[in-house]
């Protein structure tokens, strides 16, 4: 099995997951590198950074932008046999995908947390609350560049006709 660790910068492509991703060890025959598949990355084990042997989980969603950039994993957390987890939020900057092919080519992933498990304990729970904050955050944080470009826009527009 090879393996190589990667930073993520994830978008939406061709029917796919595609990642522009930064391969920190160079694997030498085969790359995995270029187009990943989502279905792949959903249901990965989750494992903490500081114990690469620590199942925390597994992800349960990708959660897209409106330019389709992933912005948050969903994962699941606690669960015995598929009961009592608890499903937290995940940013991107605090995880890394650790890809590895396996000897029939397939791919194989892994999330690596860069949090303790206490800090896992503190993330925040997927649910409508989460989802209605997160909306509004994105509606406010859009309507504040909307406005300063249109202000920029103005005064461009007032500099020019010497207003």
């Amino acid at each position: 099995m090879r393996k190589t660790t990667l930073a993520l910068s994830l978008s939406l492509a061709a029917g796919g997951l595609g990642m522009a991703a930064q391969a920190q060890d160079e694997m030498p025959d085969q790359e995995i590198q270029g187009l990943y598949s989502a279905d792949a990355i959903l249901d990965a084990d989750v494992y903490l950074m500081s114990d690469p042997d620590e199942r925390v989980g597994e992800v349960e969603d990708i959660l897209l932008d409106d330019d389709k950039q992933v912005q948050s994993l969903v994962i699941e957390s606690g669960a015995t046999l598929g009961l009592g987890g608890r499903e937290i939020v995940l940013d991107n900057d605090h995880y890394r995908l650790e890809a590895s092919t396996e000897e029939d080519g397939d791919p194989v992933y892994r999330i690596l947390v860069d949090a303790s498990a206490d800090e896992l304990g503190e993330l925040p729970e997927y649910d409508r609350d989460w989802w209605e904050q997160a909306r509004q955050n994105a509606a406010d944080a859009w309507e504040s560049t909307r406005e300063g470009a249109q202000s920029a826009w103005q005064r461009t527009r007032d500099a020019v006709s010497g207003d």
